[in-house]
């Protein structure tokens, strides 16, 4: 059995730096929620140069649109989003200090150079665990864009969360690409 490495948000460079594709870590601490939608209202501030509605500097965004909770539970359903939908805008949020995004599937060579120049690091959670996954959410709130419903930036708080380095800041990957 393979041992989990243990970090917590926000993320530094010396963590980032330790991490090495294929490791699997449990990641416990605030973690921001954003997909599509929010991810082009961020950069559209970002070009404006006006300032985020969240400190994006050594935080990790969670790609996911979790489902209502249920009575008595934080979040519903929270299973990772596909990554590669939020490529177009992943370099730029790097600029700003983001080290860490969770998603499942490939991320395009934009995104893996840019991991490499800011030394962040992409995990990749399972998909279609959603359910099992929401037990390592102990806290929910909406921070940006309540609008946009489930699209919404919300600030989750991570309990030893399961996920593997699928890209390090090395250029290295779980994938064959």
């Amino acid at each position: 059995m393979n041992e989990h490495k243990e970090i917590t948000t926000p993320l530094d460079e010396k963590t980032v730096m330790s991490l090495h594709a294929g490791d699997e870590v449990l990641i416990t601490g605030p973690v921001y929620t954003a997909r599509d939608m929010a991810h082009k209202r961020l950069c559209e501030l970002i070009d404006a140069g006006r300032p985020l509605p969240v400190e994006l500097a050594g935080a990790i965004i969670y790609f996911v649109g979790p489902t209502p909770a249920r009575p008595g539970e934080v979040i519903g359903s929270a299973g990772p989003t596909t990554a590669s939908r939020m490529d177009a805008f992943s370099p730029k949020l790097l600029a700003t200090g983001l080290k860490g995004m969770i998603g499942k599937g490939y991320r395009d060579a934009t995104v893996r150079d840019a991991l490499m120049k800011y030394k962040a690091v992409h995990f990749s959670a399972t998909g279609g665990a959603g359910a099992l996954l929401s037990r390592h959410i102990v806290s929910s709130e909406f921070v940006a864009y309540e609008d946009l419903g489930t699209e919404a930036i919300r600030r989750l708080v991570f309990d030893k969360f399961p996920a593997i380095v699928a890209y390090d800041a090395y250029g290295n990957s779980v994938y064959r690409v």
